[in-house]
């Protein structure tokens, strides 16, 4: 179903309540002062977010609207902070994993709400042909090369400029042979927070120089109760997915296109996400659980289409997904393991979040028959994503 179609035919739920955002800075999530600053901010201000290791000052940005949704986006890594959304009571609570400071993002080994670039997911030993030449990238997951590289997109500073005071404009150039990349890469991400409670992430890069390889996505980390101390294998998700991509022993997709029909990987209807993880089943074990893409129908629809929905029965909250990707990563949270200190220093333990990013598949460059994920000098890249946020 296209975005337009699915706007037509469903309202976005009337139990939203308009709060005040000091009085919506009260529960579990405002740990920090920082963010507790950036959410009595007004909407569209910056603050700061401390400063990197060798000294420069970072920014917190903040988007807000008429019912107490509540984003921060800083400009280390153009990262999604936090995301705060009420609960069918209108109880506030923040739903994604990240940090208090910047420096648990420079130290941090998830890529918590980062913009993933220049070429998110693995590219198998590292190394790709493009042109008649052979590129070699930093190996960075085992002999693959992960979400960009050593230093990634979500490692580097971005220029920032709010746009209004519900849009943010993010932009970074990636130099010619930048983690072994070729090309000169101007990237721009625009988050916009709508009054309808979605977070839109538009995307756009152009390319001079040499042909290079693109592909950028958003790694934020969902939990909708907002409590570390819950798993999501109660969460409800459903994939707009009839095919998926099987990976070999390193998370490689081995090229093939397989029908989730009968298996686990089937969430063409809404299923918990503990339903079947624990399935005697290669794919599972291989990754630990889910870390897979999903291949999104399309007929032919260009533009959004809903990709994904996620249910978390509790608290009522309710995502959805809505893409111009062909693809979208679903992974449960199976490397979280406990050892890393989030907001408030509490800790994220084994499949206390769920990620759905939005993608051209893992290895592209390397499977000819996937869609191509090469942008030439002159070209632009687009794409975007929306999160729509309502309760049950």
């Amino acid at each position: 179903m296209t975005y337009a179609g699915n706007l037509n035919m469903k309202r976005i739920a009337s139990t939203f309540l308009a709060a005040s955002l000091a009085a919506a800075c009260s529960g579990l999530w405002c740990t920090d002062e920082r963010i507790a600053g950036a959410a009595g901010a007004p909407s569209g201000a910056a603050t700061s977010f401390g400063k990197t290791a060798d000294g420069t000052e970072v920014l917190l940005y903040t988007l807000k609207n008429k019912h107490g949704v509540v984003v921060a986006i800083t400009n280390y890594g153009a990262t999604l902070v936090s995301l705060i959304v009420p609960d069918r009571l209108g109880r506030m609570a923040d739903v994604v994993w990240g940090y208090d400071s910047v420096a648990g993002y420079e130290q941090g080994k998830s890529y918590f709400g980062g913009t993933i670039g220049r070429y998110a997911n693995r590219i198998a030993k590292g190394s790709f042909a493009l042109g008649g030449e052979n590129y070699h990238l930093a190996k960075n997951n085992g002999h693959n090369s992960l979400h960009g590289g050593i230093q990634g997109f979500n490692r580097v500073i971005w220029k920032a400029i709010p746009l209004s005071s519900h849009a943010v404009e993010f932009t970074y150039t990636s130099k010619d042979g930048e983690e072994g990349y070729p090309g000169t890469l101007h990237v721009k991400v625009t988050y916009t927070l709508s009054g309808a409670n979605e977070l839109r992430l538009d995307y756009s890069a152009t390319d001079e120089g040499k042909d290079t390889i693109v592909n950028l996505t958003n790694h934020s980390y969902f939990n909708l109760t907002g409590d570390p101390q819950n798993t999501i294998l109660q969460h409800q998700v459903t994939l707009y997915a009839s095919r998926f991509t099987p990976v070999d022993a390193t998370l490689i997709p081995t090229g093939e296109l397989r029908p989730v029909k009968g298996t686990p990987f089937d969430f063409t209807r809404a299923s918990m996400v503990g339903e079947r993880i624990e399935q005697n089943n290669e794919q599972l074990k291989l990754a630990g659980g889910y870390d897979h893409n999903f291949v999104i129908d399309r007929s032919n629809e260009k533009g959004l289409v809903k990709a994904a929905e996620v249910y978390e029965p509790s608290t009522g909250r309710d995502m959805e997904v809505f893409t111009t990707e062909p693809g979208v990563q679903f992974y449960s949270g199976n490397f979280l393991d406990g050892t890393e200190k989030g907001k408030g220093g509490r800790t994220y333990g084994f499949r206390s979040a769920l990620t759905l990013e939005t993608q051209h598949y893992p290895d592209s460059p390397n499977h000819p028959e996937f869609p191509s994920t090469v942008l030439r000098p002159g070209e632009t890249f687009q794409s975007s994503t929306i999160y729509r946020f309502s309760t049950r």
